[in-house]
């Protein structure tokens, strides 16, 4: 028996087949693909490829300065490349015992909040749209972080790989009318959050899609490493922010919103809960910036004794970043490993998976809210 013929024999009459969702599609998360195992409708088995976008980031490390990665930062998650550059310059600083002043603290966590902001938009646009909200919410989105673009292209010239974050501080500081334009940005957008509860949240049709898909449990997700809003809304209430404060955020009043059963909506309502708490932290920022510098030094070499390693970890919007640096006393590191929380987040996928329905498992995936950028590296 020929090939063929043993094949027909297996396959004949069964309802099983194999099919292939990326890696270009458009209900995928960038170039992912994912190997699906169907019977039916029904999805029996996933397997995600991933490696579209490798770019051996944490090797390119060991051949640069310190200070000449940070660009190589916003290529991880460019949804929140603010957050990216600020890892990795609070990993640097830890590791060569770099001080910031104070001033500096407070416009990092002011730009690191809207960039959470803007990175939850997105992923509430992206995700109605897989849904087949179609454009509207997607449009609502890209406006609404629109106003944070503009006011990263006046701080620092770029709208989404930014490089700002500096060793010991930023580029440059905020311009004087800063202040002006974030808290309009915070009454806007408190108005604008009505809009998302009466477009999704409550939504008939939107519950329909989102309750009771994919549920994940506590246990299961930190057998997985997760983090972040995917953690959140399982009920598990930790973030770093809170429990393992860095930089000035102990100096904030906000809350950590959590979900119940860990299922699609719970991910969703997570996230736009979230964006509510971000404005808390920037309004009470914004109030109090101190006098002061907030740039760092230009052209300084930085360095860390041989044999010195450091690991640093940040709540990033789609949950912890880790940067770990060793250090073989030259200016840039020996080793460069980067955790990233997306990583862990697509892994969890084949379990949330099985069983459900084609257009289900399209749900899934986009309420985890990966960035194949940071998987892939």
């Amino acid at each position: 028996m020929n090939q063929i013929d043993a094949w027909k024999q297996e396959n004949i009459g069964s309802d099983e087949f194999i099919i292939n969702m990326g890696p270009q599609h458009p209900s995928t998360h960038g170039v992912l693909y994912l190997e699906l195992k169907l019977n039916g409708e029904i999805v029996l088995d996933c397997r995600p490829h991933i490696g579209y976008l490798h770019r051996s980031c944490e090797k390119i490390a060991e051949n640069r300065s310190y200070t000449q990665f940070i660009p190589f930062t916003d290529r991880l998650d460019y949804l929140a490349s603010m957050n990216n550059n600020l890892g990795y310059c609070l990993a640097v600083e830890k590791l060569c015992n770099v001080q910031v002043s104070d001033r500096a603290q407070y416009v990092r966590t002011i730009i690191a909040e809207l960039n959470r902001i803007a990175s939850h938009l997105i992923s509430i646009g992206t995700f109605a749209q897989d849904l087949g909200a179609y454009a509207t919410p997607l449009f609502y989105a890209f406006r609404d972080r629109e106003k944070v673009v503009e006011l990263y292209e006046e701080v620092c010239g770029a709208r989404l790989t930014y490089n700002y974050m500096r060793i010991g501080g930023v580029s440059q500081d905020l311009p004087p009318n800063a202040e002006k334009i974030i808290k309009d940005f915070i009454t806007y957008e408190r108005k604008k959050l009505v809009e998302y509860n009466e477009l999704l949240t409550y939504n008939a049709i939107f519950l329909a899609r989102t309750k009771k898909i994919g549920p994940l449990s506590k246990e299961l997700a930190v057998n997985y490493s997760i983090t972040g809003p995917n953690l959140r809304a399982t009920g598990f209430k930790w973030d770093l922010r809170k429990d393992e404060p860095y930089m000035i955020y102990d100096k904030f009043q906000f809350d950590v919103p959590v979900g119940t059963i860990g299922d699609s909506w719970d991910r969703f309502k997570v996230r736009l809960d979230e964006i509510t708490e971000s404005l808390k932290i920037v309004e009470q920022a914004i109030g109090g910036v101190p006098e002061g510098t907030a740039v760092s030094k230009i052209n300084k070499i930085y360095k860390a004794p041989a044999g010195t390693e450091t690991y640093l970890r940040t709540e990033n919007p789609r949950g912890e970043l880790g940067f770990y640096l060793m250090s073989d006393g030259g200016t840039g590191p020996y080793r460069l490993k980067i955790r990233s929380p997306s990583f862990s987040n697509i892994a969890i996928l084949p379990e949330l998976i099985r069983g459900l329905n084609m257009s289900d498992a399209v749900c899934v995936l986009g309420s985890i809210d990966i960035v194949m950028g940071e998987i892939d590296r």
